[in-house]
């Protein structure tokens, strides 16, 4: 029984501290980052993960080093939306309550009680889409308006 307690708390760990290395998705839909060439200097970028923050600032870190890449300073956001797929895993609670009558007037009850632990944000996975414009300096005074470099030294540091 100790076993497989120790077990069951080894692999709940393993799920909650795992995250996609950070680099370009495998397939359309898998986690990590696509990238779309729209025209000059503009982009559709997005990043697939299992959780929404981290699929946004991945997606702001690859605007980043695309704005870099083609030689520009900042980044503009133009549109976007982010796309949740899959249920979501919330922990449920249960307590249910049974009873039987075997043979020989023999009966018994039962008393269940259950936990639900939940293991990540989501039971799917979270896209994260972005439109981009790139630029050169001066940077625009603009909210929507990110300076490449500062946003790449800031993330830089959450992506595995």
């Amino acid at each position: 029984m100790k076993t497989l307690i120790s077990l069951s708390a080894l692999i709940l760990l393993a799920a909650c501290a795992s995250h996609t290395p950070y680099g370009p998705a495998k397939s359309s839909g898998a986690a990590g980052y696509e990238t779309q060439k729209i025209e000059t200097n503009r982009y559709r970028v997005s990043y697939t993960d299992r959780d929404a923050g981290r699929s946004h600032d991945m997606a702001l870190l690859r605007a980043a080093e695309i704005t870099q890449l083609d030689g520009r300073d900042w980044f503009e956001i133009t549109g976007g939306y982010t796309d949740q797929d899959g249920a979501r895993s919330d922990s449920r609670n249960s307590f249910s309550v049974g009873g039987s009558t075997g043979s020989r007037g023999r009966s018994g009850v039962g008393l269940g009680v259950g936990f639900g632990i939940p293991v990540s944000s989501s039971g799917g996975s979270v896209t994260t889409v972005i439109d981009i414009v790139t630029g050169e300096n001066p940077k625009p005074d603009r909210p929507s308006v990110y300076d490449a470099m500062s946003v790449d030294i800031n993330l830089r540091g959450n992506a595995p």
